[in-house]
């Protein structure tokens, strides 16, 4: 059972493909790292940003899968349309099935992406992706809509190229799932907490677990909503490995 997680590196490991791997780990699969960016930041403040050279991105993909017989993948910050072009050939020629978290701003509200991400996303990788799971920011940026309300929410799930998940940290907890055509609610009481970096990155890599494990899509959505619960409730998604 073995997954990857294809996304930058934060050295505080709070979000990116450290959290990834815990995550992975927490829920009993084994995960690969393939590194996109080095980011120097922390909770609080994204201080620089260099990005991996594509072909070192290709070469890492082709080296795991190389090895390991993997089918689910999640995406996390790609930083440029040219990495997004790449990793889309990438999921058709290994027949992958990705989940997209659409990493473009940290948590803390530093730019983690080149401009016209949103736009390569839409016409190169989403299309070829089982999920996607855009905050409200990114919903907006992916749909060119506002979202203020739930019936906001489910009009910008219309125009997303894929299964989506719009995740309602910003919206009263109301988490927004259009599945296979199927609108799921999901409401989430808010928890009061400066433990919220790397969320997006952890909910993700929990669904491709989750779908590892053997679940469908709206079950491995609705077990990592739960887990990634918990983990802002504990102050640590660290101390979840043990409780799993």
């Amino acid at each position: 059972m073995v997954v990857m997680s294809i996304a930058g590196v934060d050295p505080s490991a709070g979000a990116g493909v450290f959290a990834d791997l815990k995550t992975f780990q927490a829920h009993g699969v084994y995960g690969c790292g393939v590194v996109t960016a080095l980011t120097a930041q922390n909770p609080h403040k994204v201080f620089s940003l260099s990005p991996v050279d594509g072909d070192y991105i290709a070469e890492q993909i082709d080296a795991v899968l190389d090895a390991y017989n993997i089918t689910y993948i999640k995406t996390g910050m790609l930083y440029s349309p040219e990495i997004i072009k790449l990793v889309s050939k990438k999921i058709t020629e290994y027949d992958l099935k990705a989940v997209v978290d659409p990493v473009m701003v940290a948590t803390s509200g530093g730019d983690l992406t080149k401009s016209d991400l949103a736009d390569a996303l839409n016409k190169y990788l989403l299309p070829k992706s089982i999920l996607t799971t855009p905050n409200i920011e990114e919903a907006e940026k992916l749909t060119d809509l506002k979202i203020n309300t739930q019936e906001d929410a489910i009009k910008a799930t219309e125009k997303i190229p894929c299964n989506s998940l719009i995740t309602g940290g910003h919206l009263d907890g109301i988490n927004t799932m259009r599945i296979n055509g199927e609108i799921t609610i999901e409401k989430q009481e808010l928890i009061e907490s400066d433990n919220l970096h790397g969320t997006g990155c952890n909910l993700s890599s929990a669904i491709v677990a989750n779908l590892e494990n053997g679940n469908d899509l709206v079950n491995s959505c609705l077990k990592s909503f739960d887990y990634v619960y918990k983990a802002i409730e504990n102050g640590n998604y660290g101390t979840l490995i043990a409780k799993l």
